[in-house]
């Protein structure tokens, strides 16, 4: 994926977030491209469920079936006797003066100018201006091109566009097609500031159907959202 059009071609996965108290974004997933938007194959995350019928495809959601119960047994086992020797009494073990106090899981450190996906997958930010309709995409997996609104505006959107592989390797943005309702998404600004956005949709969408959403999904008007784009591979 060598750009992306907001408007353009091309099955893509979007993801879409609003910020919302301590910073938590509503982000929506959309097609098989994903945004952090209301909603749009192109994939998108949405944090509150859409009150209106949306296009697209959205994947199917496989819930497991519940665990079996075990029925209690309608007879009580048959009573046993059995014949033990007398045990001499144990000495009650000694109990240390202190313990150690168990030491808390190492939170990961992200870096400056990156963005942190649900199962911790990082990109590193690359800002990007749309020239002739395009968003230009970097060639390289570890990056993600960063268009529209800085990511503590309070209106308009952020976009993150990134591949999902590229020269026969996978991208961290492939792990937008597993994304799930609530997970998490980690961005930290260039200067070190660290926003917190919580998927609150999924949407797909052909590339057919995004010249149809891109007002809503890349916008910069209206309540600010992250929106992350990636490809179908």
């Amino acid at each position: 994926m060598s750009g992306h059009r907001p408007a353009g071609s091309g099955r893509q996965r979007v993801v879409y977030s609003r910020r919302g108290k301590r910073r938590l974004v509503k982000a929506y997933l959309l097609g098989l491209v994903t945004v952090l938007l209301p909603e749009a194959l192109v994939a998108a995350v949405v944090f509150w469920p859409p009150t209106s019928a949306v296009a697209g495809h959205p994947q199917p959601v496989i819930v497991p079936p519940p665990s079996p119960v075990v029925a209690a047994p309608t007879q009580a086992p048959p009573e046993t006797t059995t014949t033990t020797s007398p045990v001499p009494p144990v000495a009650p073990a000694s109990t240390p003066e202190s313990s150690a106090p168990e030491t808390p899981a190492a939170v990961p450190v992200q870096a400056p100018g990156t963005v942190r996906l649900p199962s911790g997958s990082t990109a590193v930010l690359v800002r990007q201006e749309v020239v002739g309709g395009v968003l230009p995409v970097p060639q390289s997996l570890g990056q993600a091109a960063w268009w529209g609104a800085d990511f503590d505006a309070n209106r308009g959107a952020s976009v993150l566009a990134g591949h999902v592989n590229w020269g026969g390797r996978i991208g961290p943005f492939a792990e937008l097609w597993r994304a799930r309702i609530a997970q998490e998404i980690h961005v930290v600004d260039p200067s070190g500031r660290t926003a917190v956005y919580r998927i609150s949709q999924l949407i797909t969408l052909h590339k057919d159907e995004l010249p149809q959403r891109a007002a809503e999904l890349f916008g910069q008007t209206g309540a600010h959202r992250l929106v992350l784009v990636t490809c179908g591979g």
